[in-house]
């Protein structure tokens, strides 16, 4: 799997301005691939968070009053939480929005395929950053058998180094391998 591959499949076109209905409340993650080997970058948060403590998800969070669009916002947490500044330019595509079951926020995910990043620094939204290896972790995803979650969206899950990433987080991997798999 090649960087321009990917960018080529992930490729797409960006309308941030998302509506919601009132149900939900707005937000919007980067996904972040990069190298020669493609890494995705997935941040652990706190257990003291108050909302998704604990859980492997990518840089993003709601929108702000401030914010121009849902791009700006993804673009703007993952800058305040791992400190990485990733320019409108740089964004290539976005993925269908997915639904938090417990929270309430409806997430619209961007997609940025970069050659390479520096250094990151977690702010206190993030425990730990992660460096995963894309093609190893997509092959991890399992459906799971449990009925009761799916009243909005399907569940899947994927695993890294023992931590299972699920939820919106894994609905939005199972985007990116669907777009990989056509």
């Amino acid at each position: 799997m090649f960087l321009n591959n990917l960018k080529s499949i992930l490729s797409s076109d960006i309308d941030a301005d998302l509506k919601s209905d009132g149900r939900y409340r707005l937000a919007s993650v980067l996904v972040v691939i990069y190298g020669k080997d493609p890494l995705v970058v997935m941040t652990e948060k706190p257990k003291h968070m108050k909302f998704h403590a604990g859980e492997i998800s990518f840089p993003g969070g709601k929108l702000d009053s401030d914010d121009s669009d849902l791009l700006e916002t993804a673009l703007r947490e993952t800058s305040e939480e791992i400190g990485l500044n990733i320019n409108r330019d740089q964004v290539i595509g976005q993925l269908e929005p997915v639904v938090t079951l417990n929270s309430g926020f409806l997430i619209l995910p961007f997609i940025s395929v970069i050659d390479d990043i520096p250094k990151l620094t977690a702010n206190a939204e993030v425990e730990k950053i992660f460096h995963i290896p894309l093609e190893s972790f997509l092959k991890t995803a399992a459906n799971d058998p449990d009925p009761t979650h799916n009243l909005i969206q399907e569940m899947y899950t994927f695993e890294y180094q023992n931590q299972i990433v699920w939820g919106a987080s894994a609905r939005i991997l199972k985007q990116i391998q669907n777009c990989l798999k056509r």
